[in-house]
């Protein structure tokens, strides 16, 4: 079938709508009709070239017996929300009229990872960035002769999108769409690395670097862990005034101005917990998030630093006698089948904000307006509606 779509044909090359082709629905797969699509920082990572390996990086992967993945033509898009249009043979938790979260990391449920409740570590997790589906590894997504990859094997950015049953979580059909399609990624994300990965405790004082579509939900997610002091830090004015409705009670423009500011409302002790959630993870800013830490702190690296960034200045000693954890984090440490319902329902109690999340609406066709917008920090998150 035909589907409007953006799709991406390389690095620094403008995002194209064009109508790509779908291959119906196989064994374990389902037809999804999109109602929204989150526009998230991971998806420009690869307009940039940010997540995509130098020609001397993937030579280099190549002699190491890695697999490099054909990265374009691109489907992009890895958070939304839909209706589920039809389903193959096999698939038996959902039915075509379905309400239906996107997971961006499809979970098999019987992998070492899975079995242990780890499934945002999930072996088939590994296979996100291929063009094959991980259901049985043909493909099921073209552009005239070519095969498209889908960002984490979903394409958000079109009309429809076919995935593996594994990457969708059905929702109650009450829940507005829009805001189920922040849950697939950045709030899930963002909540889970304030509270669940960072291991807030009530009274705790905990620092978010970067305060966009993750780093907004970070502070939410240490405000419901029962942060004392909860610092938002970013350069742009706007995301630092919108922090405190989300709950932060202190705002800093830098990591380094946040450091005096810390320590003043501390006593001198420090953070309890660092987070790093700006849309590219600068190497330096690393030591500066371990300086913010108290004795025994945790810092979680949420955020994606370029794939060519691979030296992180540290204080090793300070690492050593202070006991400070560094540690890095995926999908907050949550895991989707159990945190997409349970966000979802706790929206519906008033206990954290979706709706406001979302500062501006965009359609397919402006896709490249939605990614400028995002470059400039004009918003906390911009979706896409197709309807």
């Amino acid at each position: 079938m035909k589907s409007k779509a953006a799709v991406l044909r390389g690095v620094g090359v403008d995002w194209e709508v064009t109508d790509v082709e779908l291959d119906p629905p196989k064994v374990g797969e389902v037809l999804v009709k999109m109602a929204y699509a989150g526009i998230c920082h991971s998806d420009e990572h690869f307009y940039t070239g940010d997540s995509v390996p130098s020609p001397d990086m993937e030579e280099m992967m190549r002699a190491a017996g890695v697999d490099v993945p054909e990265w374009f033509p691109m489907l992009g898009g890895h958070e939304g929300s839909g209706v589920v249009e039809d389903v193959g043979p096999g698939v038996g938790s959902l039915k075509p009229g379905d309400h239906v979260a996107i997971s961006f990391f499809p979970a098999c449920g019987s992998c070492r990872w899975c079995v242990t409740g780890h499934t945002y570590l999930c072996d088939v997790g590994a296979k996100i960035y291929d063009k094959a589906m991980t259901t049985d590894g043909t493909r099921r997504r073209h552009l005239g002769d070519e095969d498209l990859m889908a960002m984490m094997q979903v394409g958000t950015f079109s009309e429809y999108v076919v995935a593996s049953e594994r990457s969708l979580v059905k929702i109650n059909d009450w829940i507005p769409l829009a805001a189920a399609s922040l849950v697939s990624c950045g709030v899930t994300t963002g909540f889970g690395s304030g509270s669940v990965a960072a291991g807030t405790e009530p009274g705790d004082t905990v620092v978010v670097v970067g305060v966009g579509g993750i780093g907004m939900n970070a502070v939410q997610g240490a405000k419901i862990a029962g942060a004392k002091h909860i610092v938002a830090v970013d350069p742009n004015e706007f995301k630092r005034q919108v922090a405190p409705s989300f709950g932060a009670t202190h705002t800093a423009t830098d990591a380094g101005a946040a450091v005096e500011l810390v320590r003043d409302i501390t006593w001198g002790v420090m953070a309890d917990r660092v987070v790093l959630t700006p849309g590219v993870v600068p190497p330096d800013i690393v030591m500066v998030a371990m300086m913010l830490l108290r004795k025994g702190g945790t810092c979680v690296l949420t955020g994606m630093a370029k794939l060519s960034d691979m030296m992180v200045p540290l204080i090793l000693p300070d690492m050593v006698s202070s006991c400070k954890t560094l540690k890095g984090v995926l999908y907050g440490e949550m895991n989707p089948r159990d945190a997409i319902p349970r966000l979802l329902s706790m929206y519906e109690a008033g206990i954290i904000k979706l709706d406001e999340l979302v500062t501006q609406r965009y359609k397919l066709d402006d896709i490249n307006e939605a990614m400028k917008d995002l470059r400039a920090g004009k918003n906390i998150r911009g979706i896409i509606e197709f309807s």
